[in-house]
């Protein structure tokens, strides 16, 4: 059975993708847990973000098989349009070559985006839990935030897809905007990067100015509740300004996560499945930081060095096809990056500080 033979419609496939996701978000964020507030173990923690994970890889076999039939691509007309509109090299002498080539292209290209998105994700938790800490959140109400984060997180993520993806169709050049955006946002991650045992500051924060001017500030205990209601009036509490302050950084965290994924590859589909997949588990895994994966402090110099790498590479698009630089080879490399940044951790230990000194 050749690949052309496996035919599906394309409003069935997206609508029982997003009956899956719906579903696996559901698990994760655990709406039908009984134990409201309970805080996942180290073992448990470790084997939900391998179950994510893994079906985040195996979705590749997903890439394979039907990819070509969201684009409707069956003739070899189709894929000359297809590469002309979002760029490859895929394309052989004869259909059935070029399918296989192009199904291994997608699959590269997810693959790349879903680590990338994966490891932003890592940033992005670092912050929540520098968040939480700063607004000294009691653990078991992290779970009712993080609920409402990742959606937000997955609700931002889709409109800057949306929009991205609609600009880059209409003007190309803005790529190399995207480019440019993504270097400066490396540097500034590395030579800006912050000690965990730092805290925000929770008065001045901009979010917070920002509510205090628009809602009624309650100053009672928040109880797990993001509203309170007294003497007639409605109030929010604590919880609801760091909820704020939480889906903030989610949009800051969109703004360089989806130029990202656009330097790997300009399909939509590819951008949104690698981006779900991505925050998919995305609870589990801040559970699983929460238990001392933080400790890799070279992880983040890692992401910078990532998205400078990207930025360049989109900069430098032209001059890399010129040369032969494939898919194939950027895999290599953001794999790389995120090796090394990992076993530098131990090879470089973090130096302790003042106050670990004093304990």
């Amino acid at each position: 059975m050749t690949l052309l033979a496996i035919q599906f419609s394309k409003s069935i496939f997206l609508f029982l993708f997003m009956l899956f996701i719906g579903i696996c978000l559901s698990l994760d964020l655990g709406v039908f847990s009984k134990e409201k507030h309970a805080r996942p173990t180290v073992k448990e923690s470790i084997f939900r973000t391998l179950i994510w994970a893994t079906l985040g890889l195996l979705f590749t076999l997903v890439i394979w098989f039907f990819h070509h039939n969201l684009h409707n691509l069956t003739t070899m007309q189709d894929f000359l349009q297809y590469e002309s509109k979002y760029g490859g090299d895929f394309l052989k002498l004869d259909l059935l070559a070029t399918q296989r080539a192009f199904a291994s292209q997608s699959v590269v290209q997810y693959i790349s985006g879903y680590f990338v998105e994966y490891s932003l994700s890592l940033d992005n938790l670092f912050v929540m839990m520098l968040i939480f800490k700063s607004f000294k959140v009691n653990h078991i109400y992290e779970k009712e935030i993080l609920f409402w984060g990742v959606i937000g997180a997955v609700v931002m993520r889709f409109v800057f897809i949306f929009i991205g993806g609609a600009l880059i169709v209409q003007f190309n050049w803005i790529l190399y905007i995207f480019g440019a955006f993504l270097v400066y946002s490396g540097f500034k991650l590395l030579l800006n990067k912050e000690n965990q045992d730092d805290t925000l500051d929770t008065h001045n924060h901009p979010v917070v100015k920002f509510a205090s001017k628009i809602f009624r500030i309650s100053k009672e205990p928040a109880h797990g509740k993001f509203f309170l209601r007294t003497n007639g009036k409605l109030y929010v509490t604590s919880l609801f300004i760091v909820l704020l302050v939480i889906e903030f950084s989610d949009v800051i965290f969109a703004v360089d996560s989806v130029p990202a994924i656009f330097g790997i590859t300009h399909d939509p589909y590819l951008v949104f499945f690698s981006n779900i997949f991505a925050i998919l588990g995305l609870r589990s895994l801040y559970f699983l930081l929460g238990h001392g994966l933080h400790k890799f402090h070279t992880l983040q110099i890692g992401l910078s060095i990532i998205l400078i790498y990207i930025g360049a590479k989109m900069l430098a698009e032209h001059w890399l096809q010129e040369i032969g630089f494939t898919h194939i080879h950027n895999l290599i490399v953001l794999l790389g990056i995120l090796a090394l940044s990992i076993l530098f951790t131990f090879i470089l230990p973090e130096k302790p500080t003042e106050e670990s000194k004093s304990n």
